[in-house]
């Protein structure tokens, strides 16, 4: 049992099931209604599958630097061996792919592209600083857009701007992230935006990033896509994300600002299942 959970420990089981949600979340608002269960229950497990072999590579790759930034994780910390943490990403991997696969081919392939993006970023690209946070942000985007792929509608509008939505709010928290790991990414020469230009111009650009999220939450109210419900639950969601921020630009430890991030994804996540819950009543 502490081996299953040191495994559970390196797959972070929120964010997997955060991009299987967002899969199916692409699906409702293609559809305009919920989805039948087994594409939906498909789709989750696509995004749950294909994110959780990332999350537990990105571990592999960053071994070294986590024996500084998080070394009570699994991994730095001995719980697990290596070739554990290769045969778990070979399995996540397969197993997204392979039900990719039982949808057709153009499934697969875009599927595909969302793989080979996290896993060059966790092998390369992490370094790069903003290049690679918008790789990362652009593998979200593509989550709600694999949902309407998923259910023939790929050109859906509303799944467009939700997709530019969530990619700018995960580059916003990407680059955050940089600001509270800078010691650790000192150590693998990362180029982050905090590293090159510092944590004021780093929160800065974070600032815009989430301003422009909150520009593009009015498109599905103002397009008629979305009514009043929705007016109202992106006014909240604006409103504690605007509230968050400052307190991140007030953070005087990475403790303390990795704790707002936690709580900017909480508030992203419960907005995104609010959404599913008005788009299917």
């Amino acid at each position: 049992m502490g081996k299953v959970r040191s495994l559970l420990g390196l797959l972070k089981p929120e964010l997997p099931i955060a991009a299987g949600i967002c899969v199916v979340v692409g699906q409702a608002l293609a559809l305009g209604q919920a989805p039948d269960l087994d594409i939906a229950l498909l789709g989750f497990l696509i995004g749950f599958l294909i994110s959780g072999s990332e999350m537990v590579s990105n571990d592999l790759f960053d071994l070294e630097v986590d024996r500084i930034n998080h070394p009570d994780r699994p991994l730095p910390s001995g719980q697990v061996s290596v070739s554990e943490v290769v045969l778990f990403t070979i399995i996540l991997s397969l197993s997204g792919l392979l039900i990719a696969a039982l949808l057709g081919p153009l499934t697969l392939a875009f599927t595909s592209i969302i793989w080979v993006l996290g896993m060059l970023y966790n092998w390369r690209l992490k370094s790069l600083g903003l290049p690679g946070n918008a790789i990362v942000a652009l593998s979200v985007g593509m989550t709600f857009v694999l949902g309407g792929m998923m259910v023939g509608r790929p050109d859906s509008g509303l799944v467009w701007t939700f997709a530019l939505m969530a990619a700018m709010f995960d580059l916003a928290e990407e680059i955050s992230g940089g600001v509270m790991d800078a010691e650790g990414d000192a150590l693998r020469g990362s180029r982050s935006l905090a590293r090159l230009y510092g944590r004021r111009t780093a929160l800065t650009f974070v600032t815009l990033l989430f301003s422009i999220f909150i520009l593009l939450g009015t498109i599905p109210f103002l397009m008629g896509w979305l009514g009043l419900p929705y007016l109202i639950l992106i006014i909240m969601a604006d409103a504690a994300i605007a509230f968050l921020v400052v307190r991140l630009w007030k953070a005087n430890t990475p403790k303390e600002g990795r704790n707002v991030q936690r709580l900017l994804y909480l508030i992203m996540m419960v907005f995104i299942v609010a959404i599913f819950l008005v788009v299917i009543a």
